[in-house]
């Protein structure tokens, strides 16, 4: 009788023993699952976030091929409007009637010299007058 109660007693304790191992595998098989829809989510996060910065990237180089054109276009226009102020008539008559002006030329005298109206004669000495007041 012993016998039997010590094997039942063993049963027992194999069965108590194999539950607790079921029950522990149970909750690392779902602790292993949680983790690997963790590691899911994670990749999906990481490929949204390359395919946003390889966009972003081609946005950079858009705008960067844009800016360098508008400062080749700037300086283009710059050598034009030099260009301009060199073969401008006009520009080198009033340059010659303001350096009369410094030089201290009568109103009369810049009028007969650069074929100015009296008007603008006028204006020039004006000029002159209250840049150097100040």
């Amino acid at each position: 009788m012993l016998l039997y109660s010590l094997f039942g007693a063993s049963i027992l304790l194999v069965l108590v023993c194999l539950g607790l191992i079921f029950v522990n595998n149970n909750k690392q098989a779902a602790a292993i699952q949680a983790k690997q829809k963790q590691l899911q989510e994670a990749q999906q996060q990481l490929s949204i976030l390359r395919s946003e910065v390889a966009e972003m990237r081609a946005g950079m180089l858009s705008i960067g091929k844009r800016v360098v054109a508008v400062e080749e276009k700037s300086k283009e226009l710059e050598q034009l409007q030099d260009a301009q102020k060199y073969d401008d008539p006009n520009a080198k008559i009033y340059s010659r009637a303001v350096k009369m002006v410094e030089l201290g030329a009568d109103l009369e005298e810049i009028i007969r010299e650069c074929e100015l109206p009296r008007a603008e004669a006028e204006l020039l000495m004006s000029l002159h007058k209250q840049k150097g007041a100040q």
